[in-house]
């Protein structure tokens, strides 16, 4: 019988030895979510057994992460602006990279009362979070995948409580499945879109945890990473009001091309944002 600290060093051990980035702190996060413990609880309880049980699920959920399958899809969840969302195969994993998309609507866009289109929704991170945090009136997530929004429809009913207050409703947040707008009706006031957007010569060239494990419809973006930007912003302007709002999530490399699509759709006061690691990460433009 090993103790907890026992069986925590053994999976660091067998993290690490498979070259798992943060290796020590994802044995951690296994064995707290596997044994229902805190870290504060387990340092009070670190040199007691553990229950056989919880030490073989343990064990193969380290063996799971030594294959790189991503963390977040073992736990199940994945943290995004201060907000928990749930995750599995048939969506990305929400990333920090994507927080600079929210902050920047939240800063350039809130609009109160007004109406939000989250093209490409995926777990529905961007939206729910959008309207837990800004003063819009009535949310849509579009995706073409229905998996995904299974996941989430999920979401919007474990956040509930977040982004149903200022007076809104359990409708005021509404998942659509639909290739890009073919079912969408009427005109919003912003439109935020994290698309596909990497070349497919591209992905291949990725970590395995998202090559190997992330939906590559979600991934991949045809014209070198292009094909999505030019279809939302040349149909987002019959679906914008008069002054409305369009933001992407953009590639390092794509703020040249993506603002001239915009610019080329009649979009004006185009602009640039980076990221915490000085990359262009959003690209945004006016109706």
């Amino acid at each position: 019988m090993k103790t907890l600290r026992q069986l925590l060093k053994e999976g660091e051990q067998r993290l690490l030895e498979n070259q798992i980035e943060n290796g020590t702190m994802e044995a951690r996060y296994l064995l707290e979510y596997i044994c229902d413990l805190n870290w504060a609880q387990y340092l009070l309880q670190a040199d007691t057994e553990a229950d056989p049980q919880e030490e073989r699920r343990y064990m193969e959920a380290v063996e799971h992460r030594c294959t790189h399958y991503p963390l977040q899809y073992i736990l199940g969840t994945a943290d995004f602006m201060g907000l928990e969302f749930m995750v599995n195969e048939a969506v990305l994993i929400p990333r920090q990279d994507t927080e600079v998309l929210v902050e920047t609507v939240l800063k350039e866009a809130d609009i109160p009362g007004g109406k939000l289109l989250d093209m490409c929704t995926g777990s529905g991170c961007i939206l729910i979070s959008l309207m837990a945090l800004g003063s819009y009136g009535r949310g849509i997530g579009v995706d073409v995948s229905e998996d995904a929004l299974r996941v989430a429809r999920m979401n919007g009913i474990f956040n509930r409580e977040n982004w149903e207050k200022k007076g809104r409703g359990a409708n005021d947040i509404l998942w659509l499945q639909s290739d890009l707008f073919q079912k969408v009706n009427g005109r919003f006031d912003v439109i935020v879109s994290n698309p596909p957007y990497i070349p497919a010569s591209v992905i291949e060239t990725l970590m395995p945890e998202v090559k190997d494990y992330e939906p590559r419809l979600a991934l991949e973006g045809a014209d070198e990473g292009l094909e999505f930007y030019k279809k939302i912003s040349e149909a987002a302007k019959e679906f914008l009001n008069p002054e409305g709002w369009l933001f992407f999530e953009i590639g390092c490399e794509q703020a040249g091309p993506v603002s001239e699509i915009l610019s080329e759709n009649g979009f004006r006061d185009i602009h640039t944002v980076r990221d915490l690691a000085g990359l262009d990460r959003v690209v945004y433009g006016r109706r």
